[in-house]
Protein backbone atom coordinates (compact mmCIF):
# COMPACT_ATOMS: atom_id res chain seq x y z
CA UNK A 1 0.00 0.00 0.00
CA UNK A 2 1.86 3.22 -1.27
CA UNK A 3 1.41 6.40 1.25
CA UNK A 4 0.01 9.96 -0.15
CA UNK A 5 2.91 11.08 2.13
CA UNK A 6 6.20 12.38 1.34
CA UNK A 7 8.95 9.39 2.37
CA UNK A 8 10.65 11.33 5.15
CA UNK A 9 6.96 11.56 6.99
CA UNK A 10 5.78 8.04 6.73
CA UNK A 11 7.61 4.98 8.99
CA UNK A 12 8.33 1.48 8.03
CA UNK A 13 7.46 2.11 4.30
CA UNK A 14 7.91 -0.11 1.34
CA UNK A 15 8.02 2.17 -1.17
CA UNK A 16 11.09 1.89 -3.03
CA UNK A 17 9.57 3.93 -5.99
CA UNK A 18 9.51 6.93 -4.05
CA UNK A 19 12.98 6.44 -2.72
CA UNK A 20 14.19 6.09 -6.51
CA UNK A 21 12.54 9.05 -7.38
CA UNK A 22 14.71 10.90 -5.33
CA UNK A 23 17.75 9.36 -6.07
CA UNK A 24 17.30 9.56 -9.73
CA UNK A 25 15.64 12.59 -9.82
CA UNK A 26 17.11 15.19 -6.86
CA UNK A 27 20.55 16.71 -8.39
CA UNK A 28 21.17 17.74 -4.46
CA UNK A 29 21.13 14.35 -3.12
CA UNK A 30 23.54 13.24 -0.60
CA UNK A 31 24.35 9.23 0.69
CA UNK A 32 25.91 8.66 3.58
CA UNK A 33 25.92 4.73 3.70
CA UNK A 34 26.99 2.16 6.46
CA UNK A 35 29.00 -1.35 5.00
CA UNK A 36 28.71 -4.22 6.87
CA UNK A 37 24.94 -5.98 6.42
CA UNK A 38 24.11 -2.66 4.25
CA UNK A 39 25.66 -3.31 0.99
CA UNK A 40 27.60 -7.27 2.21
CA UNK A 41 26.25 -9.95 4.20
CA UNK A 42 27.10 -10.27 7.74
CA UNK A 43 29.32 -13.05 8.37
CA UNK A 44 30.64 -14.89 11.36
CA UNK A 45 34.46 -14.69 9.55
CA UNK A 46 34.66 -10.93 8.78
CA UNK A 47 37.50 -12.59 6.33
CA UNK A 48 34.80 -14.06 4.51
CA UNK A 49 32.70 -11.08 3.33
CA UNK A 50 32.23 -10.40 -0.09
CA UNK A 51 30.87 -7.48 -2.83
CA UNK A 52 29.49 -7.41 -5.59
CA UNK A 53 30.92 -5.33 -8.53
CA UNK A 54 28.12 -3.92 -9.85
CA UNK A 55 26.99 -2.52 -6.80
CA UNK A 56 30.40 -0.87 -6.23
CA UNK A 57 30.58 0.25 -9.75
CA UNK A 58 27.18 1.70 -8.74
CA UNK A 59 28.76 3.43 -5.95
CA UNK A 60 31.21 5.07 -8.37
CA UNK A 61 28.87 6.12 -10.62
CA UNK A 62 26.94 8.15 -7.69
CA UNK A 63 30.23 10.28 -6.98
CA UNK A 64 30.28 12.75 -5.60
CA UNK A 65 26.82 12.35 -4.14
CA UNK A 66 27.78 8.94 -2.31
CA UNK A 67 30.01 8.59 0.90
CA UNK A 68 30.38 5.70 3.36
CA UNK A 69 30.42 5.60 7.04
CA UNK A 70 31.80 2.72 9.05
CA UNK A 71 33.12 1.22 12.07
CA UNK A 72 35.33 -1.15 10.02
CA UNK A 73 38.42 0.10 7.97
CA UNK A 74 39.35 0.83 4.56
CA UNK A 75 42.94 -1.08 5.11
CA UNK A 76 44.96 -3.90 6.40
CA UNK A 77 43.99 -7.71 5.96
CA UNK A 78 40.54 -7.31 7.28
CA UNK A 79 39.76 -4.08 5.77
CA UNK A 80 37.38 -3.22 2.94
CA UNK A 81 39.27 -1.95 -0.24
CA UNK A 82 40.70 -5.92 0.24
CA UNK A 83 37.37 -7.44 -0.40
CA UNK A 84 36.70 -4.70 -3.59
CA UNK A 85 39.92 -6.27 -5.10
CA UNK A 86 39.42 -9.68 -4.59
CA UNK A 87 35.86 -8.59 -6.41
CA UNK A 88 37.50 -7.37 -9.37
CA UNK A 89 40.81 -9.42 -8.92
CA UNK A 90 42.97 -6.63 -8.70
CA UNK A 91 43.43 -2.50 -7.69
CA UNK A 92 44.68 -0.95 -10.63
CA UNK A 93 41.02 -1.17 -12.21
CA UNK A 94 39.67 0.69 -9.18
CA UNK A 95 42.34 3.64 -8.51
CA UNK A 96 41.92 4.35 -12.49
CA UNK A 97 38.53 4.15 -12.23
CA UNK A 98 37.92 5.51 -9.01
CA UNK A 99 35.83 2.45 -7.37
CA UNK A 100 36.90 2.40 -3.92
CA UNK A 101 34.59 3.38 -1.82
CA UNK A 102 35.02 6.83 -0.57
CA UNK A 103 34.25 8.03 3.22
CA UNK A 104 34.73 7.71 6.65
CA UNK A 105 36.04 4.54 8.38
CA UNK A 106 37.29 3.31 12.37
CA UNK A 107 34.08 5.09 13.07
CA UNK A 108 34.83 8.57 11.45
CA UNK A 109 39.28 8.85 11.58
CA UNK A 110 39.95 7.04 8.87
CA UNK A 111 39.40 9.21 5.15
CA UNK A 112 39.71 7.81 2.36
CA UNK A 113 39.03 9.24 -1.42
CA UNK A 114 37.85 7.13 -4.31
CA UNK A 115 40.92 6.55 -5.50
CA UNK A 116 41.94 4.56 -2.54
CA UNK A 117 44.30 7.24 -1.12
CA UNK A 118 43.62 6.91 3.09
CA UNK A 119 44.07 9.02 5.73
CA UNK A 120 43.97 9.06 9.87
CA UNK A 121 43.39 12.95 10.08
CA UNK A 122 43.34 14.07 13.61
CA UNK A 123 45.14 10.98 14.78
CA UNK A 124 49.00 11.25 16.15
CA UNK A 125 51.50 8.58 16.18
CA UNK A 126 51.55 7.90 19.17
CA UNK A 127 48.05 6.50 19.39
CA UNK A 128 48.61 4.41 16.14
CA UNK A 129 51.63 2.74 17.85
CA UNK A 130 49.67 2.30 21.01
CA UNK A 131 46.58 0.91 18.80
CA UNK A 132 48.63 -1.27 17.10
CA UNK A 133 49.66 -3.07 20.69
CA UNK A 134 45.94 -4.31 21.02
CA UNK A 135 45.29 -7.00 18.73
CA UNK A 136 48.16 -9.50 20.31
CA UNK A 137 46.71 -9.02 23.79
CA UNK A 138 43.40 -9.92 22.71
CA UNK A 139 44.73 -12.83 21.27
CA UNK A 140 46.52 -13.77 24.29
CA UNK A 141 43.69 -13.08 26.57
CA UNK A 142 41.47 -15.67 24.09
CA UNK A 143 43.68 -18.06 24.16
CA UNK A 144 43.95 -18.03 28.24
CA UNK A 145 40.40 -17.96 27.84
CA UNK A 146 40.05 -21.14 25.91
CA UNK A 147 42.95 -22.88 27.90
CA UNK A 148 40.97 -21.99 31.32
CA UNK A 149 37.52 -23.17 29.87
CA UNK A 150 37.41 -24.73 26.51
CA UNK A 151 39.54 -27.89 27.03
CA UNK A 152 36.38 -29.95 25.18
CA UNK A 153 36.78 -28.00 22.37
CA UNK A 154 39.46 -29.45 19.41
CA UNK A 155 42.37 -27.42 19.20
CA UNK A 156 41.76 -26.70 15.41
CA UNK A 157 38.48 -25.20 16.37
CA UNK A 158 40.19 -23.22 18.72
CA UNK A 159 42.47 -21.95 16.81
CA UNK A 160 39.77 -20.77 14.29
CA UNK A 161 37.92 -19.25 16.36
CA UNK A 162 40.65 -17.12 17.97
CA UNK A 163 42.41 -16.30 13.94
CA UNK A 164 38.15 -15.12 13.18
CA UNK A 165 38.45 -13.32 16.25
CA UNK A 166 41.54 -11.12 16.37
CA UNK A 167 40.98 -8.41 13.89
CA UNK A 168 43.98 -6.38 13.49
CA UNK A 169 42.42 -3.18 12.52
CA UNK A 170 44.82 -0.18 12.27
CA UNK A 171 42.81 2.10 13.70
CA UNK A 172 39.70 0.39 15.60
CA UNK A 173 41.26 -3.01 17.12
CA UNK A 174 38.53 -5.29 17.34
CA UNK A 175 37.76 -8.40 19.29
CA UNK A 176 34.99 -10.46 17.13
CA UNK A 177 33.09 -13.04 19.14
CA UNK A 178 30.64 -14.22 16.20
CA UNK A 179 32.65 -17.50 15.71
CA UNK A 180 32.97 -18.29 19.27
CA UNK A 181 28.89 -17.82 19.87
CA UNK A 182 28.30 -20.28 16.97
CA UNK A 183 30.77 -22.75 18.92
CA UNK A 184 28.75 -22.17 22.50
CA UNK A 185 25.72 -22.25 21.15
CA UNK A 186 24.93 -24.86 24.30
CA UNK A 187 27.27 -23.55 26.11
CA UNK A 188 25.72 -20.04 26.67
CA UNK A 189 26.78 -19.18 30.55
CA UNK A 190 30.73 -19.85 29.03
CA UNK A 191 29.85 -17.60 26.05
CA UNK A 192 28.83 -15.29 28.77
CA UNK A 193 31.92 -15.24 30.58
CA UNK A 194 33.50 -14.49 27.29
CA UNK A 195 31.95 -11.84 26.78
CA UNK A 196 32.51 -10.25 30.55
CA UNK A 197 36.19 -11.14 29.88
CA UNK A 198 36.52 -9.25 26.60
CA UNK A 199 34.93 -6.08 28.25
CA UNK A 200 37.40 -6.80 31.32
CA UNK A 201 40.36 -6.41 28.88
CA UNK A 202 39.22 -3.29 27.29
CA UNK A 203 38.83 -1.95 30.72
CA UNK A 204 42.65 -2.77 31.20
CA UNK A 205 43.36 -1.13 27.91
CA UNK A 206 42.15 1.96 28.58
CA UNK A 207 43.53 1.77 31.65
CA UNK A 208 47.36 0.87 30.16
CA UNK A 209 46.35 4.07 27.80
CA UNK A 210 45.77 6.50 30.71
CA UNK A 211 48.94 5.43 32.65
CA UNK A 212 50.94 6.59 29.21
CA UNK A 213 49.20 9.88 29.06
CA UNK A 214 46.65 8.77 26.18
CA UNK A 215 43.73 9.61 28.92
CA UNK A 216 41.85 11.16 26.16
CA UNK A 217 42.44 9.15 23.41
CA UNK A 218 40.41 6.03 23.31
CA UNK A 219 37.11 4.42 23.85
CA UNK A 220 35.59 1.05 23.99
CA UNK A 221 32.34 0.70 21.14
CA UNK A 222 30.35 -2.35 21.70
CA UNK A 223 28.24 -3.71 18.72
CA UNK A 224 25.38 -4.12 19.20
CA UNK A 225 24.94 -2.02 22.46
CA UNK A 226 22.82 -1.15 24.44
CA UNK A 227 22.95 2.69 24.36
CA UNK A 228 25.11 4.69 26.67
CA UNK A 229 24.92 4.95 30.38
CA UNK A 230 24.95 8.77 32.15
CA UNK A 231 28.60 9.03 32.05
CA UNK A 232 28.45 8.53 28.23
CA UNK A 233 29.64 5.09 28.04
CA UNK A 234 28.44 2.84 25.57
CA UNK A 235 26.26 -0.20 27.87
CA UNK A 236 27.35 -3.79 26.40
CA UNK A 237 24.23 -6.06 25.71
CA UNK A 238 24.44 -9.36 27.60
CA UNK A 239 23.80 -12.11 25.22
CA UNK A 240 19.90 -13.71 25.50
CA UNK A 241 19.01 -17.27 24.67
CA UNK A 242 18.12 -15.98 20.93
CA UNK A 243 21.23 -14.02 20.08
CA UNK A 244 24.43 -13.21 20.62
CA UNK A 245 24.37 -9.91 22.33
CA UNK A 246 27.48 -7.66 21.79
CA UNK A 247 29.57 -9.70 19.46
CA UNK A 248 32.36 -6.37 18.25
CA UNK A 249 34.27 -4.88 21.11
CA UNK A 250 36.15 -2.06 19.12
CA UNK A 251 38.68 -0.17 21.08
CA UNK A 252 38.75 3.03 18.97
CA UNK A 253 39.89 7.08 18.78
CA UNK A 254 38.17 9.12 20.33
CA UNK A 255 35.82 11.30 18.32
CA UNK A 256 34.82 8.04 16.53
CA UNK A 257 31.57 8.00 16.76
CA UNK A 258 29.60 8.28 13.47
CA UNK A 259 27.82 11.20 13.79
CA UNK A 260 30.77 12.87 14.29
CA UNK A 261 31.82 11.64 10.68
CA UNK A 262 28.16 13.53 9.42
CA UNK A 263 29.65 16.85 9.27
CA UNK A 264 33.07 16.15 7.76
CA UNK A 265 31.02 14.27 4.66
CA UNK A 266 29.14 17.30 5.01
CA UNK A 267 32.27 19.15 4.65
CA UNK A 268 33.87 17.63 1.39
CA UNK A 269 30.46 17.45 -0.08
CA UNK A 270 29.93 21.28 0.10
CA UNK A 271 33.44 22.03 -1.40
CA UNK A 272 32.57 19.90 -3.96
CA UNK A 273 29.73 21.95 -4.78
CA UNK A 274 31.17 25.22 -3.84
CA UNK A 275 34.60 25.63 -3.63
CA UNK A 276 34.77 26.34 0.43
CA UNK A 277 35.02 24.25 3.34
CA UNK A 278 32.20 25.64 6.03
CA UNK A 279 34.29 24.02 8.74
CA UNK A 280 37.85 24.68 6.94
CA UNK A 281 39.53 21.88 5.47
CA UNK A 282 41.56 20.74 8.18
CA UNK A 283 38.07 19.62 10.03
CA UNK A 284 38.63 16.32 11.35
CA UNK A 285 35.97 13.66 13.31
CA UNK A 286 38.14 14.55 16.23
CA UNK A 287 37.09 18.44 16.61
CA UNK A 288 33.77 17.54 16.50
CA UNK A 289 31.68 18.70 19.49
CA UNK A 290 30.89 15.12 21.67
CA UNK A 291 28.20 16.86 23.09
CA UNK A 292 24.82 15.86 20.57
CA UNK A 293 22.93 19.29 20.47
CA UNK A 294 26.22 21.03 20.21
CA UNK A 295 27.03 18.94 17.17
CA UNK A 296 23.98 19.55 15.86
CA UNK A 297 24.35 23.32 16.63
CA UNK A 298 27.56 23.51 15.29
CA UNK A 299 26.13 21.81 11.61
CA UNK A 300 22.89 24.06 11.83
CA UNK A 301 25.00 27.18 12.13
CA UNK A 302 27.70 26.35 9.97
CA UNK A 303 26.40 25.31 6.59
CA UNK A 304 24.57 27.36 3.99
CA UNK A 305 20.77 26.44 3.93
CA UNK A 306 20.59 27.14 -0.06
CA UNK A 307 23.28 24.17 -0.48
CA UNK A 308 22.27 21.56 2.07
CA UNK A 309 21.30 18.51 0.11
CA UNK A 310 18.62 15.99 0.83
CA UNK A 311 20.74 13.56 3.06
CA UNK A 312 19.64 9.78 2.72
CA UNK A 313 21.21 8.00 5.46
CA UNK A 314 21.43 4.01 5.06
CA UNK A 315 21.99 1.47 8.34
CA UNK A 316 21.31 -1.53 9.39
CA UNK A 317 22.27 -2.01 13.19
CA UNK A 318 19.46 -0.20 15.07
CA UNK A 319 17.87 -1.82 18.23
CA UNK A 320 16.26 -0.83 21.46
CA UNK A 321 15.05 -2.62 24.11
CA UNK A 322 12.71 -1.75 27.43
CA UNK A 323 13.18 -3.20 31.03
CA UNK A 324 10.43 -3.56 33.39
CA UNK A 325 11.51 -3.58 36.91
CA UNK A 326 9.57 -2.50 40.09
CA UNK A 327 6.64 -1.64 37.92
CA UNK A 328 8.45 0.64 35.88
CA UNK A 329 10.07 1.11 32.26
CA UNK A 330 13.84 1.34 31.39
CA UNK A 331 14.12 1.69 27.57
CA UNK A 332 17.81 1.09 26.25
CA UNK A 333 18.00 2.59 22.33
CA UNK A 334 21.17 1.06 20.94
CA UNK A 335 22.72 0.21 17.62
CA UNK A 336 26.34 1.48 16.27
CA UNK A 337 24.06 3.36 13.30
CA UNK A 338 21.41 4.53 15.44
CA UNK A 339 22.89 8.17 16.63
CA UNK A 340 24.43 9.33 13.02
CA UNK A 341 20.76 8.36 11.63
CA UNK A 342 19.29 10.42 13.67
CA UNK A 343 21.20 13.61 13.31
CA UNK A 344 20.41 13.29 9.97
CA UNK A 345 17.12 13.20 10.14
CA UNK A 346 17.53 16.00 12.86
CA UNK A 347 18.98 17.95 10.19
CA UNK A 348 16.61 17.07 7.80
CA UNK A 349 14.37 18.97 10.68
CA UNK A 350 16.37 21.74 10.73
CA UNK A 351 16.92 22.90 7.61
CA UNK A 352 13.51 21.46 6.39
CA UNK A 353 15.02 19.14 3.67
CA UNK A 354 13.40 15.96 3.97
CA UNK A 355 16.07 13.42 4.84
CA UNK A 356 15.32 9.76 4.27
CA UNK A 357 16.09 7.28 7.21
CA UNK A 358 16.85 3.66 5.14
CA UNK A 359 16.86 0.55 7.19
CA UNK A 360 18.35 -2.47 6.12
CA UNK A 361 17.06 -5.50 7.45
CA UNK A 362 20.21 -7.82 8.18
CA UNK A 363 18.47 -10.23 10.22
CA UNK A 364 19.17 -13.21 7.63
CA UNK A 365 22.99 -13.20 8.02
CA UNK A 366 25.13 -15.72 9.86
CA UNK A 367 25.39 -13.17 12.77
CA UNK A 368 22.04 -13.55 15.14
CA UNK A 369 21.89 -10.31 16.94
CA UNK A 370 19.30 -8.58 14.97
CA UNK A 371 15.18 -8.55 15.24
CA UNK A 372 14.26 -9.38 12.02
CA UNK A 373 11.63 -7.30 10.53
CA UNK A 374 8.08 -8.69 10.46
CA UNK A 375 5.36 -8.58 7.11
CA UNK A 376 1.71 -8.98 6.99
CA UNK A 377 0.04 -8.81 3.56
CA UNK A 378 -2.94 -6.35 2.78
CA UNK A 379 -6.44 -8.03 1.30
CA UNK A 380 -5.38 -7.17 -2.23
CA UNK A 381 -1.95 -8.95 -1.55
CA UNK A 382 0.35 -6.02 -1.16
CA UNK A 383 3.22 -6.17 1.81
CA UNK A 384 3.45 -4.05 4.95
CA UNK A 385 5.87 -3.34 8.10
CA UNK A 386 4.12 -4.74 11.19
CA UNK A 387 6.90 -4.36 13.40
CA UNK A 388 10.23 -2.57 12.47
CA UNK A 389 13.63 -3.72 14.55
CA UNK A 390 13.28 -2.34 17.69
CA UNK A 391 11.45 -3.35 20.98
CA UNK A 392 7.67 -3.31 20.43
CA UNK A 393 7.09 -1.65 23.63
CA UNK A 394 9.19 1.10 22.97
CA UNK A 395 6.32 3.17 21.44
CA UNK A 396 8.59 7.12 21.95
CA UNK A 397 11.96 6.17 19.90
CA UNK A 398 12.52 9.49 18.46
CA UNK A 399 14.28 7.80 15.45
CA UNK A 400 12.02 7.28 12.47
CA UNK A 401 12.85 4.64 10.42
CA UNK A 402 10.98 5.88 7.13
CA UNK A 403 11.72 3.10 4.32
CA UNK A 404 12.38 -0.58 5.31
CA UNK A 405 14.26 -3.14 3.08
CA UNK A 406 13.41 -6.38 4.38
CA UNK A 407 14.96 -8.11 1.90
CA UNK A 408 18.15 -7.31 3.63
CA UNK A 409 21.82 -6.16 1.11
CA UNK A 410 20.26 -8.03 -2.22
CA UNK A 411 17.35 -5.71 -1.96
CA UNK A 412 19.20 -3.24 -1.16
CA UNK A 413 21.93 -2.99 -3.77
CA UNK A 414 19.65 -3.98 -6.32
CA UNK A 415 17.58 -0.94 -5.95
CA UNK A 416 20.67 1.19 -5.92
CA UNK A 417 22.30 -0.02 -8.90
CA UNK A 418 19.22 0.36 -10.67
CA UNK A 419 18.99 4.16 -9.38
CA UNK A 420 22.15 5.09 -10.51
CA UNK A 421 21.71 3.86 -13.76
CA UNK A 422 18.73 5.21 -14.37
CA UNK A 423 20.13 8.66 -12.72
CA UNK A 424 22.85 7.94 -15.07
CA UNK A 425 20.81 7.47 -18.48
CA UNK A 426 18.87 10.83 -16.99
CA UNK A 427 21.95 13.06 -16.83
CA UNK A 428 23.14 11.85 -20.20
CA UNK A 429 19.69 12.64 -21.78
CA UNK A 430 19.79 16.29 -20.31
CA UNK A 431 23.48 16.55 -21.88
CA UNK A 432 22.18 15.90 -24.77
CA UNK A 433 18.84 18.57 -25.07
CA UNK A 434 19.78 21.54 -27.01
CA UNK A 435 19.68 24.95 -24.62
CA UNK A 436 16.58 26.96 -24.79
CA UNK A 437 18.61 29.68 -24.28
Amino acid sequence: MHSHRLLHETALSLDFDQLLNILVNVENVLIIQDLDGVCMGLVKDPLQRSIHRGYVEAAAQFSPHFYVLTNGEHIGTRGVNRILEKAFGHDAYLRRQGCYLPGLAAGGVQWQDRFGQVSHPGVSDQELAFLQSIPDRIRDRLQQFCDNYLQHLAPAVINDCIDASVLDNMASPTANLNSFYEALREQPAVYAKLQAEMQALMDACLQDATAQGLDASFFVHYAPNLGRDASGMEIMRPATEIDSGTTDFQFMLRGAVKEAGVPVILNHYYYQRTGTYPLGAEFNARQAPQDYDELLDLIATSFDSFAMPIIIGVGDTVNSQVVEQDKSQTVRRGGSDRNFLQLIQDIGQIFNKGNIIVYVDSSQGEVKNRRQVNLEKDPDGSLYVVQGPCDPKDTSDPLQLNIVFPGGHQQYTEVFQYASETRQQRQRTLRRQPSQY
